[in-house]
């Protein structure tokens, strides 16, 4: 009988048998991750340690400072190139700024020289009178500014040295022809007065009817009811 046991246990037809770990499920994963942990983790040391020993590991350093240097360098050079272009721009302001000036400046002086080569006009006709008048109008003159307004401009001279102050009136009169007739205009409704303390000079501004052909401009100094002086200027 205990052959028959014996024999069923150790042949195909014993029971079958089956061997369980008694480690449950989650600390066979949680197992796992660890080993695979302690194999990258010792991987990785064998990388570094491997680079180190190669000479790999300080030959990145020193790329690595010399990187740096470098872009330290281009900073400066840029920082050096952003700065004279300010200056550029702050030296080229100042230049067109100083052209301007100088073409205003330019302007100014030709305005003024045009004006001091009319009082040279003017001047050039203070020549001493003759005779017993001592009082004459020298450089009159006049010139169409629009449609209808006419410049005058007049210079009154005592020839004499020392004379006394003159007072009197002036009088600017335009004659020519309107509408086919003879046409004139005074300068102002009463003759304007004057001082005249060696010289004095006058101008003024006449407004003319648009169809008015001007011809003549005459300037009369009076004293009362006597004329002492008289010019005219023909166009």
């Amino acid at each position: 009988m205990r052959f028959r046991l014996l024999r069923r246990k150790l042949t195909v037809s014993a029971p079958r048998m089956a061997v369980r770990s008694a480690l449950p499920w989650p600390f066979r994963w949680l197992l796992g991750a660890v080993v695979l942990g302690f194999s990258g983790a010792l991987a990785l040391w064998a990388f570094e340690f491997g680079r180190d020993i190669a000479g790999l590991d300080r030959a990145s350093k020193q790329e690595l400072t010399q990187l740096r240097s470098e872009v330290q360098t281009l900073r400066a050079d840029l920082l050096n190139a952003q700065s004279v272009a300010n200056t550029s721009e702050s030296l080229l302001t100042t230049e067109r700024s100083v052209q301007e000036q100088l073409a205003m400046r330019i302007r100014q002086l030709e305005a003024d020289n045009e004006l001091l080569r009319t009082d040279l006009g003017f001047f050039e006709r203070l020549i001493p009178g003759s005779g017993s008048d001592a009082l004459s109008i020298r450089g009159l003159q006049a010139e169409r500014v629009s449609a209808t307004q006419w410049r005058w401009q007049a210079l009154m001279m005592q020839a004499t040295k020392n004379a006394p102050d003159f007072k009197g009136t002036l009088e600017i009169t335009f004659t020519g022809t309107l509408d086919g007739k003879a046409w004139s205009l005074a300068q102002a409704p009463a003759p304007q007065p004057v001082l005249i303390k060696g010289y004095l000079r006058l101008e003024g501004i006449v407004d003319v009817p648009a169809q008015a052909m001007v011809k003549n401009v005459t300037a009369k100094v009076l004293q009362g009811s006597s004329v002492r002086s008289v010019q005219t200027f023909q166009l």
